[in-house]
């Protein structure tokens, strides 16, 4: 059977301490409305939380060379903190897992299972308005291990699909990422910049230690697909700071308009390789940026480049946003003798409700919804042994195989680039259209049969 990609989100209305939680499940194909969607319940839980706190408390007395720097720290790695951190972290798993079998809760998770086959690609997303949500260790839920290929992401609590900018990808196509190298004392951000210098088809403009100023300027005066951070980060009051340098924090907020500027001009993915994410992720929400990743807690340092390292080899090599983060922080899970709970770090946040990115969607272009609009077939002497291509309602880029043809094809509305077939993403023959369209699937026609047809597609 083939793989669907899904789209599972759950949400979160209440509190652990009096009253639950009211959930509402929906389910439906990724970038589609939902087909499914129920209601059930949730009964408080303050022994859950107070088990969380325990945990983080735990968890928080093992820092070390770790990406946050609020404190100096001192690592105390006696084997009775070690194990103090194990056992909570499995008692805490344990109450979790306890209550999501709660009888009022299992009609929705016995039809949600009823939903799913093994094959899915399943993105579930978590949504609440309580604090306390997102830290909970949601990847030990007996639901995810079930599918290989689900991921649960955490997701602001109100979604909205914002229409993207029509961007046009730069020739050659490549995807630019502006990497904020912040403070490192203590810890070495040079790794990650041997990672992100490594990627393919990437063009990545590094700051070193900047200025506020200078990350404004760069923000305002081109655009990016992705934000990199790394260096020293943390929360405080629920508000987000990052440590551009030594001598200068900075909270989002005081980016505002230059995060809204690059956003308006194709932002999609923001990644916070360092430290307490959480408030960052809140700061965030107004500009409505698409999507970020982030670390929970604090992260050591080796933490955070084993994470790094493996999800930029998963997503640039063609995995999805979610699955490649899935596969990363399961690698993790091999150092978790040395660094408890190091698996439960990493997350993907949705701010807006868009389907998730890969590697050659940020490379040729974001993408908007579009219903079957054209077929496209080329028009020479050997038209008559090409099939005709359908254009399929989709976010990601769509490969049709192509059996005779040697080249490929990227639509960017209403610049079509003419792609060599040395340049094309898999070794099997490939047309690829990439769409960056409007609403108006009409106008969409329109504005790209002129552009076709003087390279020889026809717009049937």
């Amino acid at each position: 059977m083939a793989s669907i990609a899904k789209l599972v989100t759950f949400k979160f209305d209440g509190d652990f301490q009096r009253q639950g939680f009211r959930v509402t499940l929906e389910i439906g194909k990724d970038g589609d409305r939902p087909d499914l969607e129920l209601s059930s319940t949730l009964p408080s839980n303050p022994e859950l939380l107070q088990q969380l706190h325990r945990w983080q408390q735990h968890y928080r007395s093992l820092e070390g060379a770790t990406r946050i720097k609020p404190k100096a720290i001192v690592y105390q790695g006696s084997i009775n903190l070690v194990e103090a951190c194990q056992q909570t972290a499995l008692e805490l798993s344990d109450r979790l897992q306890q209550w999501l079998t709660a009888d009022s809760f299992r009609v929705l998770d016995l039809r949600l299972r009823e939903s799913l086959n093994r094959d899915d690609s399943i993105r579930i997303v978590i949504r609440s308005a309580d604090p306390h949500i997102p830290y909970l260790p949601w990847h030990l839920w007996d639901l995810v291990e079930r599918y290989p290929l689900a991921e649960v992401t955490l997701g602001a609590p109100t979604l909205e699909r914002i229409p993207q900018p029509i961007t046009h990808s730069p020739v050659p196509p490549t995807v630019k990422i502006l990497a904020i190298l912040g403070d490192s004392n203590g810890i070495d951000v040079e790794v990650d910049r041997q990672l992100l210098e490594a990627l393919p088809d990437a063009n990545v403009t590094f700051l070193v230690e900047p200025p506020r100023s200078l990350i404004n300027d760069h923000l305002w005066d081109q655009p990016w697909h992705i934000l990199f951070f790394a260096g020293h980060s943390h929360t405080q009051a629920g508000q987000g700071c990052i440590a551009i340098n030594p001598h200068d924090n900075l909270t989002l907020a005081e980016l505002k308009y230059g995060l809204q500027r690059a956003i308006a001009q194709g932002l999609q993915l923001a990644i916070f390789n360092s430290c307490d994410g959480m408030g960052l992720a809140h700061e965030l929400e107004p500009l409505r940026l698409p999507q970020l990743i982030l670390m929970r807690e604090p992260v050591p340092d080796r933490i955070a480049q084993t994470f790094l390292t493996q999800f930029l080899k998963a997503f640039s090599q063609g995995d999805s946003l979610y699955l490649a983060v899935r596969q990363a922080r399961e690698r993790l899970q091999g150092l978790e003798r040395e660094f408890p709970c190091a698996s439960w770090l990493p997350c993907l946040y949705h701010i807006s409700a868009e389907p998730p990115l890969d590697w050659q969607a940020l490379r040729y272009g974001s993408t908007l919804q579009l219903q079957p609009c054209i077929d496209v077939s080329r028009r020479n002497s050997q038209a008559s042994q090409l099939p005709r291509i359908r254009a399929f309602r989709r976010n990601a880029p769509t490969r049709f195989t192509h059996p005779t043809s040697n080249s490929s094809i990227a639509i960017t509305t209403p610049i079509v680039h003419y792609i060599s077939s040395t340049d094309r993403p898999s070794a099997a023959a490939v047309d690829s259209i990439y769409y960056q369209s409007g609403d108006c699937r009409r106008s969409y026609r329109s504005a790209i049969a002129g552009t076709l047809a003087a390279l020889g597609i026809e717009c049937l």
